[in-house]
């Protein structure tokens, strides 16, 4: 028996994370299209490439090396963006989760600095070291995507270097080469103290949403 990654609905009070399906290729492709110019080093299809985008992503979890997500606004109802959990990695015993990475991650401009992706990456995180008992959660970026690295550090995840000629590279123009990546991760031995931090920092844009509090 080995471990299957599949990735259950996960909701929180700013963001429910339902697995990807095409009955979310509609919002998709209008989340996509709202501002592009903060998608400069990631993966973000046009509206006219969600469908094979979506078929992409489930192959991938046909074969057991993701489980997406569409990310979905509980204030408005809206597709917001995608993440995924994928790389899943077993060094102990088949049938255990060691470690997982979270990637294939955007959100439509309009969700950005509300609070969507630090609760989808407090629920993913959660889930991975609470329910899957994981050792580490990693996450990559493109070496130069400062906004990212803002992003992903923010969410209490730790730098660890760069890892040169990676992956493919997204940014427009540069077809066929290849990036540098930046790695971050999270222990669990670290994941106690990240933990009510996170939940803590939702917490605020929760009650800014609410008019209660400004979230910093």
């Amino acid at each position: 028996m080995s471990f299957t990654l599949e990735g259950p609905l996960l909701e929180g009070e700013l963001v429910r994370l339902e697995p990807l399906a095409h009955r979310h290729a509609a919002g998709l492709a209008e989340a996509a299209e709202e501002d592009r110019d903060t998608y400069a080093f990631t993966w973000v299809p046009r509206a006219d490439e969600v469908p094979g985008y979506i078929d992409a992503q489930l192959g991938r979890a046909a074969d057991g090396r993701l489980a997406p997500y569409a990310q979905i606004s509980t204030a408005t109802g809206r597709v917001v963006g995608t993440t995924s959990y994928w790389e899943p990695r077993s060094w102990r015993a088949a049938d255990r989760l060691d470690a997982i990475e979270i990637g294939f991650s955007w959100l439509a401009r309009s969700a950005q600095g509300t609070g969507v992706n630090a609760e989808s990456k407090y629920l993913l995180f959660r889930h991975a070291f609470e329910e899957w008992d994981v050792s580490r959660v990693d996450l990559k970026t493109d070496a130069r995507n400062a906004r990212s690295h803002a992003a992903i550090a923010s969410v209490g995840a730790r730098f660890e270097g760069v890892l040169r000629n990676w992956s493919r590279s997204w940014a427009p123009g540069e077809e066929g080469r290849l990036r540098d990546s930046a790695i971050f991760s999270i222990t669990a031995e670290e994941w106690p103290e990240i933990r009510p931090r996170l939940a803590e920092r939702v917490g605020r844009f929760v009650a800014r949403r609410a008019g209660k509090e400004p979230a910093l």
